[in-house]
């Protein structure tokens, strides 16, 4: 049998393809210092990160605890854009450690306070307060985060990122596991046992190098403690907790901390370095119960898009063919239903200029939520790749102005309109405007709380310099060429005078259909939701973007259907005002999502101080907003693109 030259020169290709890595996810091997090379490093490097809690919308930087700091001149890693707007501060840590060399209570540095100084007393207050508030470190290793496990009720291991700053016992409440000390008091966690399993891959061509002395970190899991160590110096077995001053200190009393660590290297051949995010990812709770939910909620949305699209199509079928056979005159002045209003379909709606712009910002969105899930679902987006997510749909924004622009002129001009400049004004400045605008008063919260993800000035100055001297270009690039168009030719010929509607039955009331178009979008949604909402105010990972891609897709299609089903029932009852109607139809998906992100705080967050509230809430109006854009826009071209096409297949004299 021969092969052609074509499939054999595929062959060969593939034969020869080499995997590569995006950057930043590199594997890095490690190996002892007496064997270290340019290939492989000895110093494991241990960063730390923001701490946060689930209790507060406001992180802190790591140094606003008065931690050990390193004493060399470590430089922090570069953050990208989406680290910063998300407040990520990762900074080097005091904390040395060498590939498979074992410590054991290494002192890292002693903090001392005295009561006679207000500054140490504040800085004590602090500290007594996220204790409190169980805010928790963040630390990375190998672009791994450091985690803390323990045993669930059903004999599971529950790993989460980041390990409490402390514990304390209070009116017969503990957050301490296992108990230590007795009631009313705070313990801070001032030692901590790293536990860093490595995989050697002796057999593998980057471990052979180095046989047993080499190998790639696969986690590093910390089990942090409360020691005094001024009772006994670095005694492990039997410690005495370190309580934790309960009021200020007086003018003679003193108080001082002494922060240890210890590392132990354990070899792991079993996880591999390509699967060592596993254990994270797999541990999140609900993890099993909504691919169930996610299937479910996916084959209820199909079928009952199957059936609307089954049902127009064929009462539109029976409606087309019934209108196509009336031939006489006599015959046209019995015409009944959505043929009756078509001089009056296409009449240019009220408040144009700003369904225009709204509907330029949506395609904006749209095509950004599209490519940005498209990247996640290729792992572009991982959560090793920190603030690549943010950062990809930032930029994806800045650059789709053109779309943007294009759209909103066309829609413009198809609705007879002239104030062109003030069309490409306000497609450049209305939706950016009131994110920014949102933003900025939130990050003024944030300067003031001393908060890390309090944007620097430097960076809202990048931010606003993407914002007008690359997307407002591309807006008004867009809107020219979109003003340059000829103006959108409708089948059918509008009337100088418009026609009387007749009084609507409840049902097909404009209020009652916005209401009701909202919910079987929102029903295809609401269950990614409770995670998206948990990745972002529980501090857990989002990884299923495989689903959400799906999920988003499914969005479409019913967002789609339905505002094209009611705005015919709509055209059916004479009623020809479906413009704006079948914007805010599925525009209204978004109200059920602020309702929702309202029953999630008053629920399940545990958000209670003012400030954190109007953070909440204040995010959750920016993700409100957009997410109206995108439906809105997507129900809009929907019903435009259906009505067009009824039209243009009917005889109208």
């Amino acid at each position: 049998m021969k092969i052609r030259p074509a499939v054999a020169l595929v062959f060969a290709n593939l034969i020869c393809i080499e995997c590569f890595y995006l950057p930043g996810l590199a594997p890095v091997n490690y190996c002892k210092k007496k064997d270290e090379q340019p290939t492989c490093k000895s110093d494991v490097k241990l960063y730390v990160n923001r701490l946060n809690t689930e209790e507060s919308a406001i992180p802190y930087e790591y140094s606003y605890f008065d931690f050990c700091l390193p004493d060399d001149d470590s430089k922090s890693p570069v953050e990208n854009l989406g680290q910063v707007v998300f407040g990520e501060r990762i900074r080097p840590s005091p904390y040395k450690i060498e590939f498979m060399k074992n410590e054991t209570c290494v002192e890292v540095c002693t903090k001392k306070y005295d009561g006679s100084t207000n500054g140490d007393n504040r800085l004590l207050s602090t500290m007594r307060k996220a204790i409190s508030l169980n805010y928790k470190h963040h630390w990375i290793v190998d672009n791994m985060p450091v985690t803390s496990c323990f045993d669930t009720k059903d004999n599971r291991v529950y790993c989460s990122t980041g390990f409490q700053m402390g514990c304390y016992t209070m009116n017969k409440r503990t957050t301490c596991v296992p108990e230590i000390g007795q009631e009313d008091a705070f313990y801070i966690f001032n030692h901590v046992d790293l536990v860093i399993s490595y995989h050697s891959g002796q057999k593998e061509e980057w471990g052979s190098k180095f046989g047993s002395n080499g190998g790639r970190i696969i986690s590093v899991k910390v089990i942090p403690r409360s020691i005094d160590h001024r009772a006994a110096k670095c005694n492990l077995q039997n410690p005495e907790p370190l309580r934790f001053p309960l009021k200020p200190l007086g003018k003679n009393e003193k108080f001082e901390i002494t922060y240890t660590y210890s590392v132990t290297f354990l070899e792991n051949n079993n996880v591999k370095w390509s699967s060592r995010w596993d254990y994270i990812l797999e541990s999140m709770p609900y993890t099993n119960i909504q691919w169930f939910s996610i299937l479910n909620s996916l084959v209820i949305v199909l079928f009952l898009s199957g059936m609307v699209a089954m049902i127009l199509l064929r009462t539109l079928y029976k409606d087309i063919a019934r209108y196509n056979q009336i031939d006489n005159g006599e015959d046209a002045q019995e015409e009944f239903g959505w043929k009756l209003v078509h001089g009056d379909v296409f009449r240019p709606p009220r408040k144009g200029m700003l369904l225009s712009v709204l509907l330029g910002s949506g395609v904006q969105v749209f095509f950004m939520t599209l490519v940005t899930l498209a990247f996640a679902c290729l792992g572009f987006l991982s959560p090793a790749n920190r603030g690549a997510l943010m950062t990809c749909a930032m930029v994806l924004y800045v650059l789709l102005g053109s779309p943007a622009g294009y759209v909103s002129a066309r829609i413009y001009k198809s609705f007879g309109g002239e104030k062109w400049k003030s069309n490409v004004l306000l497609t450049s400045m209305l939706a950016p405007g009131i994110v920014f605008a949102l933003f900025f008063v939130m990050n003024l919260v944030l300067w003031a709380k001393g908060s890390s993800a309090a944007i620097p000035f430097s960076t809202l100055v990048g931010l606003l310099a993407l914002w007008w001297l690359v997307s407002v270009p591309l807006t008004f690039v867009g809107a020219f060429i979109g003003f340059r168009k000829r103006a959108i030719e409708h089948p059918v010929r509008t009337n100088q005078i418009p026609r009387l509607i007749p009084e609507q039955s409840v049902y097909t009331q404009a209020i009652p259909g916005i209401v009701m178009g909202g919910v079987l979008p929102f029903g295809c949604i609401f269950i990614q939701l409770f995670f998206i909402l948990n990745s972002l105010w529980s501090s857990q990972m989002y990884y299923m973007f495989g689903f959400l891609f799906l999920v988003f897709i499914i969005l479409v299609i019913t967002c789609a259907e339905t505002t094209v089903l009611l705005c015919y029932f709509h055209l059916c009852a004479e009623d020809y005002h479906w413009w704006w109607r079948s914007y805010l139809t599925s525009g209204f998906t978004a109200v059920y999502l602020f309702l929702y992100c309202c029953h999630y705080f008053y629920t399940k967050s545990q958000i209670e101080d003012a400030a954190s509230t109007f953070l909440y809430f204040g995010y959750t109006l920016i993700m409100v907003f957009l997410f109206n854009l995108l439906t809105g826009t997507i129900g809009f071209f929907a019903s435009f693109w259906f009505i067009r096409k009824i039209y243009s297949v009917v005889k109208v004299d």
